[in-house]
């Protein structure tokens, strides 16, 4: 007769957990949420992964929920244990990932009580999780139907409309150790009927009117997860002659007439250019914009609208011009939109002129890049295309993503970075959670300071040997060397650059990676498909020069014109 935690509320919450998807828990020890792991583990249909620290732990699961695009669960003990999900569940909320937070805790008479590990757990992340509940283990009916009710309504709201994090605080008492039989009662799952999502013809219609030449329309999409159709029906929209699409490297979406330089391209633009250029209407798609240079330039235009497409939870409005929400997905309502547009095919050159500045761009780019030295960017410009097509790119916060919005512009199976919340912290765990997902190669890109914030992710004992690191060591927050708030401070070097050298060599041994490094363009070239073919995970430290680097990339955008025009060797 098997065995189980006699705790039936963990009984109860694991078996749901089950039958609304979760395969994967990610799961740190304790005693308060002991009865919780041995419920989990005792679940043949739910693997559960064990990582000691919380926060990694957390940014393990965002990573795999990102890559699965299943809902992943996260176990931790009462305490402070909890309040290291933190960061992880923020980037959930912001990236609508579907993370699970189950919370041991004492009882409520035990709170506030000077009783060790206790501190006020319910509510913890209010203000980043579609909805948190309290749930005790009681053995009343009435529990028991009030506990099935608050699950089946975590899971529910978790996984509906735009998907994001839950919270399931769960009270616990001593003892909490002992076991019995497993056999338990079904749980009931109160299934969902959600209503067909589209446009009726005649709205769809409406908006093909509204958006025909001669008005000048631009998409932007941000972060978002890869879909054929809807890229299809993007590439639809991108070849009409008013319709221009921009794309980020983590949109995902590839095609060859869309701009997927952005900040290359809008760095090239003249007075002239962002007059004439600028659209009567912009639509965004996907998540946050990593390019300050196109979110400046829209908030510049007068009267332009703005439509939004997409669940969101609340009114976004991030270039100041939002007319129009639409509650719908992308991928059903861009192909709708490129369908109702076929009628409209007036004669505009809109399409043409960002063409013909796009490959200006392009031009001045291969130029300014060919010419610089080894630096930062000298070095994305090696090794990004040297990535293979079938790889998960994973992007750390800071200059990475930044490097890969002017380099990234191949169709690799999909490309990530936590911009839900921009945070440096749990780039690697995320990228080790990605890797985990995903049966081909992972390649995480992240600067020095990034990855020692996080480098204790390393010691989970289980990295997918197809995770490779690759680690710009450029001296530590090469990104603080570039902006202008900080970048001329007296105080850059002491307080926010932190130009200590990353140990990458005595990281990778002690936690068991293939370790390579290069120091010039011919050293990586000569390593870097070594770096990719190593039979284990491996890292690759990259080091270039700090203030070279910040110089370099500054005048990318301040003096490329003049650079290409007049031969300057000052780069």
């Amino acid at each position: 007769m098997a065995e189980n935690t006699d705790k039936w509320i963990c009984r109860e919450l694991i078996s749901m957990l089950k039958k609304y998807g979760v395969n994967v828990i990610v799961a740190s020890p304790g005693s308060r949420n002991a009865p919780l792991l041995v419920a989990a583990a005792r679940e043949n249909a739910i693997e559960v992964i064990p990582v000691a620290d919380e926060r990694s732990a957390a940014f393990i699961a965002l990573g795999y929920a990102a890559v699965s695009d299943a809902p992943v669960a996260i176990i931790c003990t009462s305490g402070t244990a909890v309040l290291n999900y933190g960061p992880a569940v923020a980037e959930a909320f912001y990236r609508a990932l579907p993370l699970i937070v189950i919370s041991a805790d004492r009882p409520y008479e035990w709170i506030d009580q000077d009783d060790s590990q206790t501190i006020r757990q319910p509510g913890t992340f209010a203000n980043f999780t579609k909805g948190s509940y309290d749930l005790n283990e009681s053995v009343t009916d009435a529990d028991k139907w009030y506990a099935n009710r608050m699950i089946n309504d975590a899971m529910t709201l978790a996984l509906s409309g735009r998907k994001g994090p839950v919270h399931i605080n769960v009270r616990l008492d001593c003892p909490l150790g002992r076991q019995s039989d497993s056999r338990h009662p079904q749980p009931r799952k109160i299934a969902t009927l959600r209503p067909r999502e589209d446009l009726t013809v005649g709205d769809a219609r409406v908006y093909g009117r509204q958006l025909a030449s001669p008005r000048k329309v631009m998409i932007i999409a941000g972060f978002m997860t890869p879909d054929s159709r809807l890229n299809q029906a993007l590439g639809r929209l991108a070849r009409l002659p008013n319709f221009v699409v921009m794309t980020e490297t983590i949109a995902n979406m590839h095609n060859p007439a869309f701009i997927s330089r952005i900040d290359t391209t809008l760095s090239q633009m003249t007075d002239d250019d962002r007059h004439t250029l600028k659209p009567d209407v912009v639509i965004t798609l996907g998540g946050a914009l990593v390019s300050r240079h196109i979110k400046d330039y829209i908030r510049s235009i007068d009267n332009a609208e703005h439509w939004s497409v997409g669940h969101t939870h609340t009114t976004v409005d991030c270039f100041r011009h939002l007319s129009l929400r639409i509650e719908m997905r992308p991928e059903v309502f861009f192909p709708q939109l490129a369908s109702a547009m076929q009628p409209h095919q007036a004669s505009c050159d809109y399409s043409r002129r960002w063409e013909l500045l796009a490959r200006k761009a392009e031009a001045t780019h291969q130029a300014y890049v060919g010419s610089a030295p080894w630096s930062d960017m000298r070095a994305f410009s090696v090794f990004m295309p040297m990535i293979p097509r079938n790889a998960n790119l994973q992007l750390s916060n800071g200059t990475a993503v930044r490097y890969a919005q002017l380099f990234a512009t191949r169709d690799y199976h999909r490309c990530d970075c936590n911009r839900g919340v921009s945070g440096i912290d749990g780039c690697t765990s995320t990228a080790i959670g990605a890797a985990m997902a995903y049966p081909g190669i992972t390649v995480l890109v992240t600067g020095d300071m990034s990855a020692q914030y996080d480098v204790g992710a390393l010691a989970y004992a289980s990295l997918a040997p197809r995770l490779r690191i690759i680690v710009m060591r450029n001296g530590g927050g090469a990104i603080f060397r570039f902006v202008e708030s900080t970048c001329y401070l007296d105080e850059l070097e002491k307080y926010f650059a932190h130009p200590r050298q990353f140990p990458a060599r005595q990281i990778a041994e002690a936690y068991g990676l293939d370790y390579f490094e290069a120091a010039d363009e011919q050293s990586l070239r000569g390593v870097f498909r070594q770096f990719l073919s190593a039979p284990r995970a491996a890292l690759l430290a990259v080091d270039t020069p700090a203030e070279e680097s910040a110089r370099i990339l500054r005048n990318y955008f301040n003096r490329k014109s003049e650079y290409i025009n007049h031969k300057q060797t000052d780069i």
